[in-house]
């Protein structure tokens, strides 16, 4: 990487303290379907699509569903995720991650949002971040989910940065494959086996500062 001139930001796990919420209107599907869900597996799933996480859970239940019936699923999934995000303030922001946006505004580092939530914007508002952000892209910008890099190339281009200019920060193994299908550096983030083949690897959001970042690229 020549210079680092845009950073995008995956947006639960990464900014946002939010995979628990994703975690508990999930099991709530699971209970009523009768299926396990656990939050191993919540964490498995982190980064993927709404419709390939309720296909890939109900594949353990005894019951024969249609497309239709897994976009149902999926809806009320989101209703019961929808619910508790209301109670999101500043203080859902992951540790240090506040510091890290001021750094880079600062330095004049544009940043853009690269979510598979169709509730980012939300998500952002509700954290007090919008801000920060000239791009944010989510679920329904895109037609290609993670692990598809189509997400970060098209924050890429609408931040107008080259790839090979851009870090790319995430906390799932269908996020750092995203990444890793650019010419992006990524920034992996946790105690994910995947996320530690990323071209830095840190295991909580505290570690992560520019001069860090800048130090790793050079």
């Amino acid at each position: 990487m020549e210079c680092l001139q845009a950073v995008i930001f995956d947006l639960d796990g990464v900014l946002a303290d939010t995979v628990h919420y994703h975690y508990l209107a999930t099991k709530k599907i699971a209970d009523l379907e009768g299926v396990p869900f656990t939050p191993h597996m919540n964490e498995a799933f982190q980064g993927m699509s709404r419709k390939h996480m309720i296909k890939e859970m109900v594949k353990e239940s005894s019951k024969t569903y249609t497309e239709a019936d897994i976009a149902k699923l999926g809806e009320l999934k989101n209703k019961y995720y929808q619910s508790y995000i209301k109670r999101l303030t500043e203080d859902d922001i992951l540790p240090g991650m506040l510091a890290f946006l001021n750094e880079l505004k600062e330095a004049h580092i544009p940043m853009a949002i690269a979510s598979s939530s169709s509730n980012a914007r939300t998500v952002v508002e509700r954290l007090g971040i919008s801000h920060f952000f000239k791009v944010i892209i989510d679920a329904k910008t895109i037609k290609k989910m993670k692990p598809d890099p189509e997400i970060f190339l098209t924050a890429a281009d609408m931040l107008k940065v080259p790839y090979d200019n851009c870090v790319a920060l995430e906390d799932s193994w269908a996020g750092i494959t995203a990444i890793k299908a650019t010419p992006m550096f990524a920034v992996g983030i946790g105690e994910l086996s995947a996320v530690k083949k990323a071209d830095l690897h840190i295991t909580n959001t505290q570690e992560l500062t520019l001069k860090r970042l800048r130090d790793c690229i050079n």
